[in-house]
């Protein structure tokens, strides 16, 4: 088992002289591990999905704060992820998506090379004034099978999470409990010859606990879902980002490759899916008996 290495002590110069020294510190560290990242820019600075290191680096450092000083966030087996494209398939929790930024920030500052994680982001976010060409500069996508594709045989690292809506907005009776998964990350899998690494985060369930979904009323206004949680809708518009300090770890398994075609019968690749699910599965109940609380 290979476990989160030593923080640095030290970390290099930066030109952000405005910020105070633990974030000059982290700010450096995420400055480091994005020129050591296998990424190909063109002249002007960007690479050919939009990704501009200046900018995700600036928009890294408040996910990067929460990764290491509020959920303090631990990693077991990232060293199984392989160079080269990749899926990441994860469970997803918690209302809000800090499971995706920490997955994110934890490749960035833990992997070795560091990497860049793709994000598949819901359609409703990408119409959103400012977070479309947020989500661009730091490299995600919109989530659709055309995007994914293209990343995937570009050799990127690929985050999903097959659950969408429904496991993340999921109520606090349902927690660690995986929601059904869609069959596309499959078919894409097989379509570029892709292993999956199935990825399992513990401390996200309880970091907002929600008591229902109200999917129907939210898709009127043309979001994904419509959770009641600890402070949704009463903290408007604050209450969807908040999230108690709970401890995160975040367990990788081993890669899976498998074989068949994109356009098999859902039965054979519902098979395939569930091998994946049952990956995860097993990695919550490992970190479930290895964890000793919710808040440490």
């Amino acid at each position: 088992m290979v476990d989160t290495p030593d923080r640095p002590e030290v970390a290099a110069s930066t030109d952000e002289g405005w910020l105070w020294n633990p974030l000059r510190v982290l700010e450096s560290e995420i400055a480091d591990r994005m020129a050591k990242a296998p990424i190909q820019l063109n002249e002007y600075g960007f690479d050919r999905f939009g990704f501009e290191p200046d900018a995700a680096r600036r928009l890294m450092l408040p996910s990067a704060l929460l990764y290491r000083y509020y959920f303090r966030v631990e990693t077991r087996d990232i060293d199984r992820v392989p160079d080269g494209r990749v899926l990441l398939i994860g469970n997803h929790s918690g209302q809000f998506a800090y499971d995706g930024m920490m997955l994110y920030i934890a490749m960035l500052l833990e992997a070795d090379p560091p990497r860049i994680c793709r994000g598949m982001a819901e359609y409703f976010l990408a119409q959103l004034p400012w977070v479309s060409e947020a989500l661009v500069r730091a490299g995600q996508m919109v989530g659709t099978p055309e995007n994914c594709s293209l990343m995937l045989e570009q050799g990127e690292c690929v985050v999903a999470f097959p659950e969408g809506a429904d496991g993340a907005n999921k109520p606090f009776t349902q927690r660690y409990q995986l929601q059904g998964f869609g069959n596309g990350f499959m078919r894409l899998a097989l379509e570029t010859g892709t292993p999956i690494v199935p990825v399992g985060i513990v401390g996200a369930e309880e970091q907002q606990p929600g008591f229902a979904n109200l999917k129907e009323f939210g898709r009127r206004f043309g979001l994904p879902s419509f959770p009641i949680t600890i402070s949704s809708p009463w903290l408007f518009p604050f209450g969807a980002a908040f999230a108690l300090p709970t401890k995160y770890r975040i367990y990788f398994g081993e890669p899976l490759e498998f074989e068949g075609e994109a356009n098999d019968e859902d039965a054979e690749i519902g098979r395939k899916v569930d091998a994946v699910k049952n990956a995860i599965r097993g990695l919550l109940e490992r970190g479930l008996d290895e964890r000793t609380g919710i808040f440490t």
